[in-house]
């Protein structure tokens, strides 16, 4: 596995880290990613979305008009589907869209995201994210200095009061610890940060 230089947040090389090819170097699974993918914003839905059908709206009881003799169509009912105020045909009911998939395919789904990271450039290790203050400008200075613009996910080995109120109003930014790290914010990130205790974290846990 290649080396990878390790930067301090004023975006200056300060190292070199050699990634585990095991975690970091594997050949990705668009399957299994895409399953992974859709379990996520699956598991997100909520499900509440829910219409009355004809049985279930109030009213209706009585039969609107006799049967013959008035001209117009029969009716049994002013809750039928075509009435205004009626009942939903096949309308939405509560349900739950969430997926399932087992241990091996989270591994590998979560490796393949890693990997793509890596294949496409998109990783930036630092020696650590320690912010003296807890000013949001301060942490927009070291994401401009790291060259990380767009969507970034930023992964720590240890969350701190300062990172979490520096970082909590930039909207661009997902903030998770190493053990919180998933597939979808991997690939929803343009770039991602990572610091070497982290990578070590992970490391440990994926292989």
């Amino acid at each position: 596995m290649k080396d990878l230089s390790v930067l301090n947040i004023k975006g200056e090389n300060v190292g070199k880290i050699t990634l585990n090819e095991l975690v970091w170097g594997i050949e990705p699974n668009d399957a299994v990613l895409y399953d992974a993918i859709t379990l996520a914003r699956n598991n997100a839905r909520q499900g509440t979305a829910s219409t009355k059908t004809r049985s279930e709206v109030s009213g209706g009881g009585r039969k609107p008009w006799r049967q013959k003799g008035t001209g117009r169509a029969r009716q049994g009912s002013t809750r039928a589907p075509h009435w205004p105020g009626g009942g939903v045909v096949f309308g939405p009911t509560p349900r739950s869209f969430a997926k399932k998939m087992n241990k091996k395919e989270r591994r590998l789904a979560l490796k393949s995201a890693l990997s793509y990271k890596v294949i496409e450039s998109e990783l930036i290790v630092i020696d650590n994210f320690n912010m003296e203050t807890n000013k949001t400008k301060d942490a927009l200075k070291a994401l401009e200095n790291l060259k990380a613009t767009k969507k970034v996910l930023l992964v720590v080995d240890e969350l701190t009061d300062n990172i979490i109120l520096a970082t909590r109003n930039i909207k661009e930014v997902v903030l998770l610890e190493a053990s919180e790290i998933n597939t979808y914010d991997i690939i929803a990130a343009d770039n991602m940060i990572i610091t070497e205790k982290a990578v070590k974290q992970i490391e440990e846990v994926l292989v």
